[in-house]
């Protein structure tokens, strides 16, 4: 991208904002929910900061929220988009930033596969680094035609009789293209639809919204800074060896750990690594993904998505929570994948979200190992557990006497959470000794998407995660006590949260989920907004509207069936109240006014 032919007026508005625009704008993971409106995500802000005065920072900070969670996007990331889309003459919504280089050219490969499109992608200088098209074809199962061009007449020749989609990488934009596709080094890449098709612009926002990260605020800013006319240069690839060893003596995993840039984009690689590696070892037998239906509607949602793309992959549904039991369910599945002959790949949550409950440990790790056999009396495959444990990242699942510790799984961790404690979005895999095989092919999908931990990220966990188990502890002892006082205060009420017999055991999370007594559904569901209107009006400073938890300070509210399952069947979805604590929490303030708020029902 370049800046000579920046407009004017553009230049200048950009230089207003950067030098005047509110700190959260580079600071902040989650945002205001009480000025979104989801369905106008990213239009409603750029529809008043066009209006608005840019000199004026507390304008800037009014502005409607763009995007309720960094890796969907930000204010950043938006102005940058809304810049390139004028100096271009297309509509905000056709170009959309990614941290990632080659996750563009796969969310136009997706959208064209199931609209069965041919693509061809021209490039001038270079592919995005990493780029493998033979894995791209045989793992992901998507088609394309390569090829390199040396001048612009060769657009005009190859472009103007194509029947299908094209894409340009090159540093300039070029109205020939469907799609032009700018890499900035270090910093991630833009895409623009030239066309400006609803249809590519929803795909390919949601491909951003399930298996990558927007451009970060940083790099964003980075990116705007160079547009100007400055020269600004990305951060330099961080030395993670120190991180690397206190994942290592947190999980007591003795291998390696991969970095990626969010836990969507870590298990996207798990997801996309343990298919290649099937496809490899276990030629011709289907793959089955085990998922429960109502698990954070990212994880349902990407699984689902993965499934429809590859055409051995099918999902089954694992149930887990409100009475049913997570191993006595795997173990009746395991024994009819088994069957089958298919290769048995389980997601899941532990502690469940938004229950928070815990299965059996010692029953899950033996029927994990437990060996199977096919109907034609052969060894069936043995299952792999993929272990979200964002929840609880404290408990160690292996070593010697971890939960897991022989059973062949790999666990990851949203680092948005408790590790970095909300100060950025990147997440980490680990695997015991049996799953130890597997990482090499997590580590190159993470590489081959683009979608490792920035060098800015890398540094935040390396700061923040030393002291995690202690932010922990505290914000354990925390929710306990305004657990407690609930029970006291509302013995009607049913929580989830975990017992003490499992808090001695290590699980301490800091989330409850509240199902308030009401007269009916549709009661209940207006005490759910009742008391967290009640909360952020009187504590604003601490209690906030989040889709998030693990941050530094207060107390954080959501209806998971509104927000972290929002793609998940309406009949699988909790309309209750998850509730997150930090470390630093007023205690006394929240119980005051969860005692006013039970005096008026």
């Amino acid at each position: 991208m370049t800046t000579s032919k920046a407009n004017s007026d553009i230049q200048r508005i950009i230089e207003n904002v950067l030098s005047n625009m509110p700190s959260d704008w580079l600071r902040l993971t989650t945002h205001r929910l009480d000025i979104y409106n989801e369905k106008l995500a990213k239009f409603e802000f750029l529809e008043k900061f066009e209006s608005a005065n840019h000199s004026d920072q507390a304008a800037l900070r009014e502005l409607p929220t763009a995007f309720d969670y960094i890796r969907l996007g930000h204010p950043l990331s938006c102005v940058l988009e809304w810049s390139v889309a004028k100096e271009q003459g297309l509509k905000v919504e056709s170009v959309i930033s990614f941290s990632s280089q080659s996750m563009p050219i796969l969310a136009v490969l997706r959208k064209n596969k199931f609209s069965k499109k041919k693509t061809l992608i021209a490039y001038k200088s270079q592919l995005p680094l990493n780029w493998d098209s033979e894995l791209v074809k045989e793992t992901y199962q998507y088609d394309f035609e390569l090829k390199k061009i040396q001048s612009p007449n060769e657009l005009t020749e190859e472009f103007s009789d194509y029947e299908g989609s094209t894409i340009l990488i090159s540093n300039e934009f070029d109205s020939r293209a469907d799609f032009n596709l700018i890499l900035l080094e270090g910093l991630g890449s833009i895409i623009s639809v030239n066309n400006n098709d609803l249809e590519y612009i929803k795909e390919i926002q949601h491909v951003r919204r399930r298996e990558s990260i927007a451009m970060t605020p940083q790099n964003s800013l980075i990116a705007l800074e160079n547009y100007i006319g400055k020269d600004s240069r990305p951060r330099e690839k961080s030395d993670a060896t120190a991180l690397l060893k206190t994942i290592q003596d947190i999980t007591s995993s003795q291998v390696p750990a991969s970095l990626g840039s969010c836990g969507l984009s870590v298990q996207y690689a798990i997801m996309m690594g343990l298919i290649n590696y099937a496809n490899l070892e276990h030629k011709g037998k289907d793959i089955k993904f085990i998922v429960p239906p109502n698990c954070y509607g990212g994880t349902n949602d990407q699984a689902r998505r993965v499934a429809a793309c590859v055409d051995n992959v099918e999902i089954i549904d694992l149930p887990v929570d409100s009475g049913k039991d997570m191993v006595t369910e795997l173990e009746r599945i395991l024994s009819e994948v088994a069957l089958e002959d298919a290769v048995p790949y389980i997601i899941a949550e532990i502690p469940t979200n938004p229950r928070v409950e815990i299965p059996d440990l010692e029953n899950l790790r033996l029927t994990l190992k437990k060996e199977r056999q096919t109907k034609n009396s052969s060894n069936a495959v043995m299952a792999t557990f993929v272990l979200d444990q964002t929840f609880c990242p404290n408990v160690k699942f292996f070593g010697d006497h971890g939960f897991l510790r022989d059973a062949s799984t790999i666990s990851y961790v949203s680092g948005s959470k408790f590790p970095s404690g909300g100060l950025c979005t990147a997440g980490y895999a680990v695997a015991n000794e049996s799953a130890a095989h597997l990482m090499p092919y997590v580590q190159k999908h993470l590489e081959l998407c683009d979608n490792e931990a920035t060098p800015l990220q890398v540094e935040i966990l390396t700061k923040e995660m030393p002291s995690m188990n202690e932010r922990i502890a505290d914000a354990y002892k925390n929710t306990r006590a305004f657990v407690d006082f609930i029970e006291k205060t509302l013995p009607s009420a049913k929580i989830n949260f975990v017992s003490h017999e499992l808090a001695d055991k290590s699980f301490t999370p800091s989330v409850f989920s509240l199902d308030l007594p009401a007269k009916s559904e549709e009661h209940k569901r207006e005490l759910n907004h009742k008391l967290i209107r009640m909360m952020i009006d009187a504590i604003p400073d601490e209690s906030k509207h989040c889709v998030s938890y693990g941050q530094l300070k207060g107390c954080y509210w959501t209806i998971p069936a509104t927000s972290t399952q929002g793609t998940t069947k309406e009949s699988d979805k909790d309309y209750i109240v998850r509730v997150s604590v930090a470390a630093d929490f007023s205690l006394e303030k929240h119980c005051d006014v969860f005692k006013k708020f039970c005096e008026q029902l």
